[in-house]
């Protein structure tokens, strides 16, 4: 957390709110969250650069510059960006500030501190080990079947791997695969091919909705205006340990560990 659903929602409000606009400097607070380039500080590399656009990749907010160069912030569990008018009270978590021309700043706040803003030069790939945008032209149920051949790994666990699929995180794999009816421990090369087809549509159609939701606020998330997603009002499993399955009714929602990971299901209509 959070996720693709939740990044996007963040990119969109960003690319309304600050593009165009020029970064005059920073604030870094805590060393270890601002990744400047090499012989160089952060708050100097970055001032005088002008947004140009907002983009994602998997689970990244990538905001681009003038100059080429890009700023990758990655959120990882607690992190949150927020756009806010100068002098406004800012989260007690707030580490690292972009002070833009006018009167904003776009506040970077992580309660956990593993969040990372980086400032990267226009040919440094640092993406590369990224998989395909399940969003894309690229994900095809082929594709999604090519990933799975040949693999033993359970499929809730194939599914979180970023070097095949960007931007799926926990709650997505599960909810994805309770809507598919596949159980997250069998194992990827296992599926049919209808399942394939199934868990590809089933991907594609619970993100599009978490989207729709501004995405899932059930700990820290909240949107480039601070504002919560709506998501979690519609999950099926993740977080439902013990209730009542919302499909078959007579099953329970049942939590177990895999990849060391909670995993929420339910065990008769996912087979």
């Amino acid at each position: 957390m959070p996720e693709l659903p939740e990044v996007e929602t963040i990119v969109r409000g960003l690319r309304s709110r600050i593009v165009g606009t020029t970064i005059e400097g920073a604030t870094v607070r805590l060393a270890r969250m601002a990744i400047p380039p090499a012989h160089a500080s952060f708050d100097r590399a970055i001032g005088g650069e002008l947004v140009t656009g907002v983009t994602r990749r998997g689970k990244y907010v990538v905001v681009r510059l003038g100059s080429g160069r890009s700023v990758v912030t990655s959120l990882r569990m607690t992190g949150r960006l927020v756009v806010a008018r100068r002098g406004a009270p800012e989260h007690p978590a707030t580490h690292l500030v972009l002070h833009l021309a006018g009167d904003a700043e776009l506040r970077f706040s992580d309660v956990r501190t593993f969040g990372r803003m980086r400032l990267v030069e226009p040919d440094y790939a640092w993406d590369a080990l990224l998989g395909v945008e399940p969003l894309s032209a690229d994900f095809t149920p082929q594709a999604l079947a090519g990933m799975l051949a040949e693999r033993t790994t359970p499929i809730k666990v194939l599914l979180l791997d970023q070097r095949r699929i960007a931007g799926i995180g926990n709650i997505y794999a599960c909810e994805a695969l309770w809507e598919a009816r596949i159980r997250p421990s069998r194992p990827a090369r296992a599926l049919t091919k209808p399942a394939v087809t199934r868990l590809h549509g089933a991907i594609v159609d619970v993100l599009q909705r978490a989207i729709a939701s501004r995405g899932t606020s059930v700990d820290d998330y909240v949107d480039a205006e601070g504002r919560r997603g709506s998501f979690q009002n519609a999950l099926a499993v993740y977080g439902r340990a013990g209730q009542p399955c919302r499909r078959c009714v007579k099953g329970r929602i049942v939590r177990i560990l895999l990849g060391q990971r909670g995993t929420w299901w339910c065990r008769r209509c996912q087979r």
